[in-house]
């Protein structure tokens, strides 16, 4: 009856007890004696070590397995071993085989804490995270976790803050845009990172990627240069439109500081219109358009930031437009006059940034994709960070957001040996 309620095969139940309100259960291997695995001779017993591990809790209460293991000695004299039961337990894991499946199901998949996790299973920090390595390291190295990508897409998140200076980690997320897939985690927001990702895919992989997305990102766009030449560059639209409102805040503090000499206060013009001013005119009603340019005449005597607004609505009209080759030659006369030196300085700077990515902005037209699908994998990711409350181990980082938003296959997750 013990021996089926442990329910592992090949074992006899030697004791149950309860210590200390946990349950400890007893158990040794039985089945026919091995060879040595040197020179295949006759083995005999050299002494024997209890090994406790983290099991799943049992009847309400934490569990530990105790396994007596056998030490055997080669007869030839060759040497000794230790048995091995992977039903039990994965070599150098201070958890059971089933609990540390079970910790990687609730700390990859459902996204709980470690901490969580440990208390749960009436243990340490460490063996938990340990197991979560081991299991989930091998279950996003599956060749299949993801075939060939059409839209692969860019975008870094901010891991931690170290050190006394509190100095920024970052790392640059690889997606699947179509799919929606997380595909790896490199370290930094360079070029480097992932140049050295791409150039560990085959040849016939990275020229299967057609478009590759991009939020104005100098770095980003030198790894698409370098290693998917044939892919065609696709500049982001959110990212275009939130670098025009943020030229027209600028704009704004600065109008607001030669008129008045100081920072926004609630009652100045400028201040009271700053949320009209980034908000779509369209959504604007009459009473709320009357009211922004009465604030604008107010606060806006040489009328830049009004010509910096009509800028940045100028720049999201650019997405209404249907057809490819017209949106080319609006966006290249937009550059014209917006470079213009009659245009306030906030403006000229957007301009020239509209020339450098000019051939990317329109090449949206053609190919309706952009890297929302990427922003929503980084909110996947750094749910996993808060839950942590931070996470200094990059390896630990790259693993568990890859088992949260990568998509592995957890079908897999009763098969893998652990790395």
């Amino acid at each position: 009856m013990c021996e089926l309620l442990v329910g592992l095969p090949d074992v006899n139940v030697l004791d149950v007890a309860d210590i200390d309100e946990r349950l400890r259960v007893l158990v040794e291997t039985r089945g026919p004696r091995p060879g040595c695995p040197g020179c295949g001779s006759s083995v005999s017993v050299k002494d024997r070590d209890t090994v406790e591990l983290t099991d799943l809790p049992c009847f309400g209460r934490p569990a530990v397995l105790a396994w007596r293991k056998i030490r055997w000695a080669c007869d030839a004299g060759c040497g000794s071993f230790t048995e091995q039961a992977p039903a039990i337990a994965a070599p150098r894991l201070k958890l059971t085989d089933r609990a540390g499946r079970w910790a990687t199901v609730q700390v990859g998949r459902c996204g709980r804490s470690v901490t969580e996790v440990a208390k749960d299973l009436g243990c340490g920090w460490h063996p938990v995270m340990d197991a979560v390595v081991a299991y989930g390291q091998a279950l996003i190295d599956d060749p299949a976790r993801f075939g060939d990508v059409a839209a692969l897409g860019l975008d870094e998140t901010l891991r931690c803050r170290v050190g006394k200076w509190r100095r920024q980690q970052w790392t640059t997320q690889i997606v699947d845009v179509e799919a929606g897939q997380l595909l790896d985690v490199v370290a930094g927001r360079t070029a480097t990172g992932p140049m050295q990702w791409l150039e560990d895919r085959t040849p016939e992989w990275r020229k299967q990627v057609k478009w590759a997305t991009l939020d104005l990102s100098g770095p980003y766009r030198k790894t698409c240069d370098t290693m998917l030449p044939d892919a065609t560059q696709v500049a982001d639209p959110f990212h275009l439109v939130k670098l025009a409102n943020s030229k027209l805040d600028e704009c704004r503090r600065r109008v607001q500081n030669e008129t008045l000499g100081h920072r926004g206060h609630k009652e100045d013009p400028l201040y009271r219109a700053r949320r009209l001013l980034t908000k779509a005119h369209e959504r604007l009603d009459q009473a709320g358009e009357n009211k922004l340019l009465g604030l604008l005449k107010a606060g806006d005597p040489k009328g830049e930031v009004q010509m910096t607004w009509h800028a940045k609505e100028t720049i999201r009209s650019i997405y209404t437009i249907v057809d490819p080759d017209l949106a080319g030659e609006f966006v290249g006369q937009l550059i014209d006059d917006l470079t213009d030196r009659s245009m306030p300085v906030e403006v000229r700077s957007l301009g020239r940034t509209l020339r450098r990515w000019r051939h990317q902005i329109v090449a949206w037209h053609r190919a309706r994709v952009s890297n929302g699908p990427t922003e929503a994998v980084n909110n996947l990711v750094k749910r996993v960070k808060r839950v942590a409350f931070g996470i200094t181990n990059i390896q630990n980082y790259r693993i568990r957001a890859l088992l949260y938003a990568g998509k592995p296959n957890w079908h897999l997750l009763t098969t893998i040996t652990p790395r």
